[in-house]
């Protein structure tokens, strides 16, 4: 069950907190249940199956996965994503619990062991190609071609989506869109830059 617990929370994107206050419980509490070293009551547990939209018995482990609970099953070939809010660095994908919503890709672009994430585009500094709001497609890797659109990291803090491009003096320029916006270069002993992945497909939804 904990484990459960922990991962319809996220699907939720709810906090620890988010889901004391529901509950009229301790953090404490719900962190103790998702370790395991406490149980929820009979009580608790019909709450929590509430909140979540599944069946107890679900919560008890005698049903299927909690995306086919709460979102029903993905289309046939096709696995799902979730999009997330913010990308913090450090932090692995799967840990991220900023989940805003979920998107679909095909299954056999994940042959080869290849993976993905979805975010969410912020700002107008990659306008018109990317318009705020637009979900975008991320196949994760560390290492681009010169010139593609990345989720890229720099300093350590949330990613950020720009073009980049490579410099023949070893330099790494990342180059907004819109023109609005200064590109700025990095050289080896400046703020880190690192990337976590190139950018497959936009989705703009009406």
């Amino acid at each position: 069950m904990l484990n459960r617990i922990a991962e319809l929370r996220r699907l939720k994107s709810m906090s620890q907190q988010d889901l004391a206050a529901r509950l009229s419980v301790g953090q404490t509490t719900i962190s103790a249940w998702e370790r395991g070293t406490r149980e929820p009551d009979y009580q608790s547990l019909s709450a929590l199956a509430d909140i979540f939209g599944v069946s107890t018995d679900y919560m008890l482990g005698r049903e299927e996965s909690a995306l086919e609970a709460i979102l029903g099953k993905p289309s046939p070939g096709a696995i799902r994503l979730p999009v997330y809010g913010r990308v913090p660095a450090g932090v692995p994908l799967e840990a991220i619990e900023d989940v805003i919503d979920w998107e679909e890709i095909p299954k056999e672009w994940s042959v080869g062991g290849k993976t993905f994430f979805a975010t969410k585009v912020k700002g107008d500094s990659m306008y018109p190609k990317y318009i705020e709001g637009d979900i975008i497609i991320v196949q994760v890797q560390p290492d681009c071609e010169s010139g593609q659109d990345c989720v890229v990291y720099v300093n350590g803090y949330d990613a950020t989506l720009k073009r980049v491009l490579k410099l023949e003096d070893g330099g790494i320029r990342l180059a907004p869109i819109n023109p609005s916006y200064a590109p700025k270069t990095y050289y080896p002993g400046d703020d880190p830059i690192s990337i976590a992945g190139i950018v497959v497909e936009i989705r703009r939804k009406p």
